[in-house]
């Protein structure tokens, strides 16, 4: 399942050139994965409730354009795969007007105790949530 959100490029999002920082791309995904999980009924408060904690362990991000101070830009995640111990995400930001694509991502993400111990297996809870989304592509 691809969850879709719009955010414009705020003047504090962009460098002295007018362009957004390469940093901000970064917080629009983080912004992304988390509506995805709002979306597929699972905010992140309620996976900590359950003792899961889902950090990233590797963010691949290829800069392909800049987005401009006042754009309005699209960020795209759905969720590529997943394995017994860790789920890919895929991520892409684009011009809302012209489609442009600004960035493209794959996000990779482990669940950990809010301790910082590592699942041996990705708990019941993501795994059901993974399939359904998949399910739904």
């Amino acid at each position: 399942m691809k969850h879709i959100y719009e955010q414009k490029v705020f003047y504090a999002d962009t460098d002295a050139y007018g362009i957004a920082w390469h940093g901000s791309y970064v917080r629009w995904l983080e912004a992304g994965r988390c509506l995805w999980c709002d979306k597929m009924g699972y905010p992140l408060t309620v996976l900590d409730a359950q003792d899961i904690v889902l950090p990233v362990v590797n963010i691949n991000i290829r800069y392909k354009s800049s987005a401009k101070f006042n754009d309005d830009i699209i960020i795209e995640t759905w969720l590529d795969k997943y394995s017994k111990v860790s789920a890919s995400f895929k991520q892409v930001i684009k011009s809302k007007e012209t489609g442009r694509t600004f960035v493209e991502a794959t996000v990779d993400i482990v669940a950990v105790h809010k301790d910082g111990k590592l699942y041996r297996q990705m708990p019941e809870l993501l795994t059901a949530i993974f399939d359904k989304s998949l399910k739904e592509e």
